[in-house]
């Protein structure tokens, strides 16, 4: 059985409960807002391709470099830009004395060959080895020796693959015009580049740039829309200056490179030539994507919380902000529709209402915070006083009942034209207890119920008009018990019995505020015989009070 229940618990489901609101503005708001999260979901989605997955390249690159200038001495060619590498090979040279102290050489120190040696006539210096002479200070030729490179061109072939959709591609085609040059207008896709062109699209003078150096930067941009019905994977070059050129700190570009010669009698020499020029660094970067349902379905799951900044938007109005001039009454009917007042965790045992003050108590139980500002306290204690119970809900269902028993045929007009009680007729007299302050309670041996319905001496609440009306009226009674069954028949033997029940939680919800309460409220004596009297049982045995947990 346990088992049974435990399964029956997990196959439930649960939602939200909404509350519609008849309002213009805040409907158009309502709209208004979902139509922006809308077009910006859709603008996102299209435009940054979220429905696809992407992958990042992977690159290669060589270069080709072509031209010819000629100088005052000699020719320049694609050969001369070409430098192999080569084995070096030192001699020896004295090392400019920086002591007046007599020469102390040793062998190991840095460079140092350990020898003593003239440096003129006069001073003698630590031989070191270096190539003889040394390097010269001078600066830069101006203008640039080669300022007619710019006329060079230079073929970028670049090989991209992309692993996760296992797609290569390359930046040139078996039908490319090899005579074409690139230009961002009518040449776009064309890998061949004039230099002196790369430096007009970044602002730049060539032969300026040429005599300090620099750095320049080739970018290529793969961005590959991968899907069958949209490909396109092609290049898209661009240029920027890499360097600082307004540092004066080791300005431009330069670097140094030797030739080697070799004299009949076998010595080695070398020129050394100290180059500024332009370095060009080529940058690939790019990514690729291919639709998968997968990224659209956690995308569309990812935005769709951006649709409920509409209602926590609305709601901010309704409970925080409306307009001046109906500030109050607005506010507190929306607040009323959206918000239901609930019971706190307690502890009840049973609670009690009395006709001479206006708290609501019970009986050995915490002090808990009751509906509409409800406050319980102990039987024995002081108590807390509070504002009266709303009962503006059962007054309603009570002039609802009026209203339906004049406009409707009565049922069982034969019970309801017979007055509550025969004419003369009294109740039996009882023996007054101790406890009793309306003269109406009857003697009872639980102490449950040895309750009256005042705490000092007064008329008893059963010879109140709205008791009659409220908790006693037959027509009223019968209404609320159709309301809840529209089926119920009202002809049955066991009609008082609902009837006298039914009396019960309409007095407990009139002097409770609610019918929350049933299961603690305790109903004084003199009502509960009252209603008794009126809607008696058929053997005259009555169960009593009974707690229900």
């Amino acid at each position: 059985m346990a088992a049974f229940c435990s399964l029956k618990n997990f196959c439930e489901y649960e939602t939200s409960k909404v509350v519609r609101f008849q309002s213009v503005s805040y409907g158009s708001l309502k709209w208004t807002f979902h139509m922006v999260v809308f077009l910006y979901v859709c603008y996102v989605l299209v435009t940054d391709k979220r429905y696809q997955k992407k992958d990042s390249v992977i690159s290669s690159v060589h270069t080709k470099v072509k031209g010819v200038v000629q100088t005052d001495s000699r020719i320049w060619d694609t050969a001369e830009y070409t430098i192999p590498m080569q084995v070096s090979l030192s001699l020896r040279s004295a090392q400019h004395p920086t002591s007046i102290e007599p020469c102390c050489c040793f062998a190991g120190m840095r460079v140092q060959t350990g020898r003593c040696v003239k440096y003129n006539a006069t001073i003698k210096t630590c031989e070191v080895s270096a190539w003889c002479p040394v390097e010269s200070m001078k600066g830069a030729p101006v203008p640039a020796i080669l300022k007619s490179a710019e006329n060079f061109t230079v073929l970028i072939k670049n090989n991209i693959h992309f692993p996760k959709f296992n797609h290569t591609a390359r930046n040139f085609s078996p039908k490319l015009n090899i005579s074409c040059t690139f230009n961002k207008i009518t040449a776009p896709g064309c890998p061949i580049f004039q230099l002196g062109g790369i430096l007009q699209a970044t602002g730049e003078n060539f032969s300026e740039m040429a005599i300090q150096g620099g750095i320049m930067g080739i970018e290529i941009n793969w961005d590959c829309n991968l899907d069958k019905w949209f490909y396109r994977c092609s290049p898209k070059y661009s240029f920027r200056r890499l360097d600082n050129k307004t540092t004066p700190e080791y300005p431009g570009y330069n670097f140094r490179f030797a030739k080697y010669y070799k004299r009949p009698n076998g010595q080695e020499e070398r020129t050394l030539i100290k180059a500024y020029g332009i370095r060009f660094d080529i940058l690939v970067f790019g990514t690729a994507g291919r639709f998968n349902i997968f990224e659209l379905l956690v995308y569309i799951g990812s935005v769709l919380s951006y649709f409920g900044l509409a209602q926590f938007v609305i709601d901010f109005l309704i409970t925080s902000y409306t307009y001046p001039c109906c500030k109050a009454s607005i506010k507190e009917y929306y607040f009323r529709k959206k918000c239901e007042s609930a019971l706190g965790p307690k502890w009840v045992r049973d609670a009690i209402s009395c006709l001479s003050s206006r708290k609501i108590q019970c009986i050995g139980a915490f002090i808990v915070s009751f509906i509409r500002s409800l406050w319980i306290c102990s039987q024995y204690t002081a108590g807390l006083n509070s504002p009266a119970p709303n009962t503006g809900a059962f007054t309603d269902m009570t002039k609802l009942a009026a209203q339906c028993s004049n406009r409707v045929p009565v049922l069982a007009k034969a019970h309801e034209m017979q007055p509550l009680k025969s004419e003369g007729q009294t109740s039996p007299s009882h023996d007054r207890p101790s406890w009793c302050c309306c003269g109406k309670c009857r003697q009872t041996e639980s102490f449950r119920e040895q309750l009256c319905c005042r705490r000092k001496e007064g008329s008893c609440i059963t010879t109140s008009a709205l008791f009659d009306q409220l908790v006693l009226s037959r027509s009223a009674l019968e209404f609320i018990l159709l309301y809840k069954e529209p089926l119920l028949d009202l002809n049955t033997e066991t009609l008082n019995n609902e009837l006298r029940h039914c009396a019960y939680r309409q007095y407990i919800h009139w002097r409770f505020g609610s019918a929350e309460v049933e299961s603690s409220a305790l109903i004084p004596s003199c009502c509960r015989w009252k209603i008794r009297e009126t809607y008696p049982s058929e053997d005259g045995k009555y169960a009593g009070l009974k707690r229900k947990n």
